[in-house]
């Protein structure tokens, strides 16, 4: 006989498995209506203002080498187009164009749960979750 905790515990932790899975199936459907990989399509909506590439590395949460060659991808389609930072010359940004803005905006229409997973929670409930994780992540 399992132990109620026990209980609980695998039930959050499933819960915590479907919204990755709901998050990540929506992300991915959206990116392949465009033929991109989800990664792509995040580093697209990462780009939509001009911003550094380190920048876009944080968001992926990947080395920024790696993301040189996602960005590659990006502007070999017209989606995103690189400059030179006018307040640092060797800093390099990405912007999307219009091409990319105008697919950044179906891949947000296709994917509302994904780019607000926690719309539904309220600003008290959202800290509070961000607490328990932060206290899950100590342990």
């Amino acid at each position: 006989m399992s132990h109620p905790t026990d209980d609980l515990s695998r039930d959050i932790v499933g819960l915590f498995a479907a919204v990755n899975r709901r998050y990540a199936q929506e992300s991915e459907a959206a990116a392949a209506a465009h033929d991109l990989t989800p990664l792509q399509a995040k580093a697209l909506l990462a780009a939509e203002e001009p911003v550094p590439t380190r920048r876009i590395a944080e968001r992926l949460h990947a080395e920024p080498s790696n993301v040189t060659v996602i960005i590659d991808r990006l502007e070999s389609r017209g989606l995103v187009e690189r400059s030179v930072d006018p307040g640092d010359r060797r800093v390099k940004r990405v912007a999307a164009t219009e091409a990319g803005r105008t697919v950044a905006a179906d891949l947000r229409a296709r994917m509302p749960f994904a780019a607000e997973p926690l719309a539904r929670l309220t600003t008290p409930q959202r800290e509070c979750l961000r607490d328990l994780l932060h206290l899950l992540l100590e342990a």
